[in-house]
């Protein structure tokens, strides 16, 4: 109760543009844990004075935020240093050490907040993780108020954990340079751990943290590095990306294993066969020696299974697919895959061992008949005659070879040729080529950039599409633009007729309204094969009280911007929403479910779609209730039950009048529509009690009679007594009801 008491009181006091800063986590520590166990974790970040719940997608995992606690004043620090300096004169009893440690970690809290702005904040969460709980990647979010945050990694596991010592205010790293001019920390300890297990740390700047263990002759040493997968999204700045750097020594410091990556993945994985019983120790630094507290990182470490390769890459639907598998501790060489009942599609794939999971590798499923490459088949004379359509399970062999394949053709017939190597896991660069008969080129592709695959920046499956201009043999060439090949190389080929089909990502992925308010919601379309059929989005089994706006992709669109009404009775906790997308195409309707999503930018240049298991939305508690207010018209009665509908002439001006979003605003407002399409922007608005009438205009030059979509009108108050020189505060009120418009002929 007192808690509750804590949170209204300040609701009472606090203004509503603070309440609405939305959470912003930037690490976890330790960003897991054992099924089986209930720990504490430490969630860093921006804007976590008021949080009120976490929340961890999937079942099994629970979190409870305990009371608020508000950050230390200069005085209150003060205080805490004397106190401590107090208790070291007694420090053996166990009670006085325990106390010596909250106040030690209150302290680190302060000084974070003070050098580095972005982790300003922190916050303990108690984690518990149910026996059975299903090992893998999670996601956590934490809710305030009025306030949902971004999710981050958090991962169950199934060994047992060690951490790295606490971190001491008083600790702080010797940082020196050795012979050959790098910087190490010359006071870090070696902790002790057993096999196999997890270890839970972060790097400092300058810090190098090291474990030993104990190993015997024989085993095969796993040993894999979470670090960029934990956070994989980091905003341009500095110290930019942890660049692990894991290195193996025996016990007379010898460096037996080193890797700072593995194959593309920016993570390390270690393997390494012990030679002789004795001890190990496994150093952990960060490649140019950088540090801050969100290097945060987690090792398995021990005799684990681990998936290096399979082959085939995937198998057809409704048939039984045996794949050759290799690897580390792995119980045996095959696997048999029964794909009656499985839709088309990736699916991430495990072997245990030992009731220990291996890492996650991809297998695809495909309707379409499947073949092996046939070997030799490098050159014209010998290639392998393929009847299309068809799906080729093949290798690069060795280094610099080339497969080609020879099909039939008919002039007219449109073809596509798609590389799936990269996408499931295998080092293949690929890149293909189209000629004909007489080996005149007729296309050519090396990269194809997929948006469905998040933060990937090396697009290195290959995509080509081809009208054929006449009937007769053409061949395809295949090879790896390294000319690298291998085993390892593997990639499954599809050669068909074009198969339009669609994906559909749904951003933001975490979404924070008011009771009855409105948000917009960006739904991007990955077009495949040339799919251009219309794509009407919908809610499905939404709770009572949400509503999506109408909207639609049609043509090439790859974006629509929705609004989502929420109910203006607030549910108790975050809700999880599903969006669909559904289309038309000769007669067959596809349904696809929008995957969420957060639109991130990286390196001022690439924007990615990053997914996101859940869209969950958290609606602000009500807030006290307003006099009645006097009905609003729009412009037309046509269109979105959530919505107004407008038809704006080509060069000319449209007015309608809508509901504000809140009237509880102080300052001067502001109208800003969304990424407008080119040519309509707001003329002006006036203001009413409660209500705002805005005048809406084209560019004739720059619009198309006919021309439709949805806008989205942002609402904000600026801050209006400030100097001139200062940047005028605003505030965020919300999002207006999304506005169908067409433009018509003036």
């Amino acid at each position: 109760m007192k808690r509750f008491w804590w949170i209204a009181l300040w609701l009472a006091l606090a203004p509503w543009s603070l309440a609405q800063r939305d959470p912003h986590i930037g690490y976890i520590y330790p960003a897991g844990g054992q099924q089986g166990t209930t720990f504490e974790i430490i969630v860093a970040g921006q804007n976590l004075n008021y949080i009120t719940n976490a929340y961890v997608s999937g079942i099994g995992v629970q979190a409870v935020v305990p009371l608020y606690e508000p950050p230390l004043t200069p005085k209150q620090v003060d205080s805490l240093r004397e106190r401590v300096q107090e208790l070291r004169k007694k420090e053996k009893d166990p009670l006085v050490s325990k106390e010596i440690m909250e106040i030690r970690r209150k302290l680190v809290a302060f000084e974070r907040r003070r050098l580095t702005p972005a982790l300003a904040d922190s916050i303990p969460v108690q984690i518990s993780i149910a026996p059975n709980a299903a090992p893998g990647n999670r996601e956590l979010r934490l809710a305030s108020y009025g306030g949902l945050s971004n999710p981050l990694v958090f991962q169950v596991g199934q060994l047992p954990e060690f951490r790295k010592p606490e971190f001491k205010a008083d600790d702080m790293p010797i940082v020196r340079r050795s012979g050959d001019g790098r910087s190490t920390n010359t006071n870090a300890p070696t902790t002790e751990i057993t096999l196999p297990g997890t270890i839970n740390g972060q790097i400092l700047p300058g810090e190098v943290d090291r474990y030993r263990f104990k190993a015997h002759q024989g085993q095969q040493l796993v040993v894999a590095v979470s670090a960029r997968e934990l956070i994989p999204y980091l905003a341009d700045a500095v110290p930019g990306w942890f660049q692990a750097k894991a290195v193996l020594y025996d016990a007379q410091g010898k460096e037996l294993a080193y890797d700072d990556h593995y194959r593309f993945h920016p993570d390390p994985v270690l393997f390494y066969t012990i030679p002789k019983d004795g001890e190990y120790i496994l150093e952990i630094k960060d490649s140019l020696y950088r540090g801050r507290e969100d290097f945060v990182y987690r090792i398995a470490v021990g005799e684990l299974p681990f998936i290096a390769n399979v082959f085939p890459l995937g198998g057809r639907a409704g048939t039984q697919a045996t794949v050759a598998i290799w690897g580390w501790n792995l119980p045996t060489d095959k696997y048999t895959f029964f794909l009656t009942g499985i839709d088309p599609g990736l699916y991430p794939f495990a072997f245990p061992n030992k009731g220990l999971l291996s890492n996650h590798v991809a297998f695809m499923v495909d309707t379409l008949p499947e073949c092996f490459k046939k070997s030799p088949s490098n050159s014209p004379t010998n290639a392998q005659h393929l009847t299309l359509p068809i799906i080729v399970n093949g290798h690069i062999d060795q280094p610099g070879d080339v497969d080609v394949f020879r099909f039939n053709g008919r002039a007219g017939d449109k073809i596509v040729a798609e590389i799936y190597a990269r996408r499931l896991d295998s080092p293949l660069d690929s890149v293909l080529k189209l000629t004909d008969a007489d080996g005149k080129q007729l296309a050519f592709n090396d990269d194809f950039e997929d948006k469905g695959t998040g933060l990937n920046t090396h697009h290195a499956d290959s995509y080509l599409t081809a009208m054929l201009p006449y009937s007769g043999a053409y061949y395809l060439y295949l090879w790896d633009a390294q000319q690298k090949g291998g085993w390892a190389y593997s990639y499954r080929l599809r050669l068909s007729a074009p198969r339009p089909d669609f994906e559909l990502r749904a951003v933001p992925s975490s979404i924070s309204a008011r009771p009855g308010g409105t948000v917009p919601i960006s739904v991007f379309a990955l077009r495949r094969d040339g799919f251009t059929n219309a794509i009407n989005v919908v809610l499905k089994g939404a709770p009572e009280g949400f509503k999506l706006s109408s909207g639609s992709l049609v043509g090439t669109q790859e974006q629509v911007k929705l609004t989502l009404t929420i109910p203006s009775k607030a549910p108790k906790t975050a809700t999880n929403l599903t969006l669909e997308g559904r289309a038309t195409v000769i007669g067959r309707e596809l349904v696809h479910r929008a995957v969420p999503a957060d639109d991130m930018m990286q390196a001022f240049a690439y924007r990615h779609l990053v997914p996101a298991n859940e869209l969950k939305v958290l609606v602000a508690s009500p807030a006290p209730p307003r006099p009645p207010e006097p009905k609003v018209a729009t412009a037309t009665t046509t269109g979105s039950s959530t919505g107004p509908s407008v038809k704006i002439p080509s060069g000319g001006t449209v007015s309608y009048q809508v509901k504000l979003p809140t009237t509880d605003y102080t300052g001067k407002l502001q109208l800003e529509l969304e990424e407008p399409p080119d040519g309509i922007a707001i003329k002006s608005f006036s203001t009413t009690r409660n209500s705002v009438e805005i005048v809406l205009q084209s560019v004739a030059s720059k619009v198309k009679t006919g021309q439709k979509g949805e806008l989205i009108v942002n609402v904000f108050s600026e801050k209006t007594n400030t100097r001139p020189s200062e940047i005028k505060p605003r505030t965020r009120l919300g999002t207006l009801p999304a506005i169908r418009y067409e433009i018509v002929t003036k």
